[in-house]
C-alpha cells in the first residue's frame, strides 16, 4: 500500500513539474512575443512620424498631386490605428502601395535629390523600413515557436488548461508586399535624369 502511495505521489510530482515547466515556457514566449510586437510598434510609430515630413518635402516640389498626398496621409493614419498583426498587415499593404505612389512622383522632380532634407528623411525611411522587416521577423519566430510549443506533445495537453487557448497570430504581409520587403522601397534619387 505504501507503495503503492509513493508511486501515485511521485508520478503527481512529475506531472506538477511538467505543467509548471510547459506553463512558464509559454508564459516566456508570450511575453517575447508581446516585447516583439511591441517593438515592431515603435518602428512603425517611427517611419508614420516621418511621413508628414517625407510628404511635405515632395509637397513642396509638387504640390499639384494632392491625391497622393491624401492617399498616403491615410494610409499612414490607417497603420497607426491598426490594433492586431492582421489588421497591421492589412494597413501595411496599402502603405507600401501608396508609397510606391509618392516616390513615383518625386521621381519626376530631379531637384528633389539636391535637397539635403528629402536625402536625410530617404536615408531615415530606409533605415525604418529595415528595422521593420528585421522586428517583422524577429516577431513571426516566436510566434512560430509560441504556436509550435503550445501544439505539441504534452504541452497540448496541458496548454489549454492553463489558459493558452489559441495560437498567436503571425505579421503578414501579401505577396506584393512580400516583394517589396524583399526589396526596400526604393527611394535613393541619385540617378534621376533632369528633365
Amino acid at each position: 500500500m505504501t507503495f503503492l502511495l509513493v508511486v501515485i505521489v511521485v508520478v503527481l510530482v512529475v506531472l506538477a513539474v511538467i505543467a509548471i515547466s510547459i506553463y512558464n515556457g509559454l508564459v516566456k514566449l508570450n511575453q517575447e512575443s508581446d516585447e516583439a510586437w511591441s517593438d515592431i510598434t515603435v518602428q512603425l510609430k517611427r517611419r508614420a512620424d516621418l511621413i508628414p515630413n517625407l510628404v511635405n518635402t515632395v509637397k513642396g516640389y509638387a504640390s499639384h498631386e494632392k491625391t497622393v498626398f491624401e492617399d498616403v496621409t491615410n494610409a499612414r493614419a490607417r497603420t497607426i490605428q491598426a490594433q492586431s498583426p492582421a489588421e497591421t498587415g492589412q494597413a501595411e499593404n496599402q502603405f507600401q502601395q501608396t508609397m510606391k505612389s509618392l516616390f513615383a512622383v518625386a521621381e519626376n522632380y530631379p531637384d528633389l535629390k539636391a535637397s539635403q532634407n528629402f536625402i536625410e528623411l530617404q536615408t531615415e525611411l530606409t533605415d525604418t523600413e529595415d528595422k521593420i522587416q528585421a522586428s517583422r521577423r524577429f516577431y513571426n519566430n516566436i510566434v512560430m515557436a509560441f504556436n509550435t510549443r503550445r501544439k505539441t506533445f504534452p504541452a497540448r495537453i496541458f496548454a489549454t488548461r492553463l489558459g493558452f487557448i489559441k495560437d498567436k497570430e503571425y505579421f503578414e504581409l501579401d505577396d506584393t508586399a512580400m516583394a517589396s520587403a524583399q526589396e526596400p522601397v526604393k527611394v535613393d534619387f541619385n540617378n534621376v535624369n533632369p528633365s
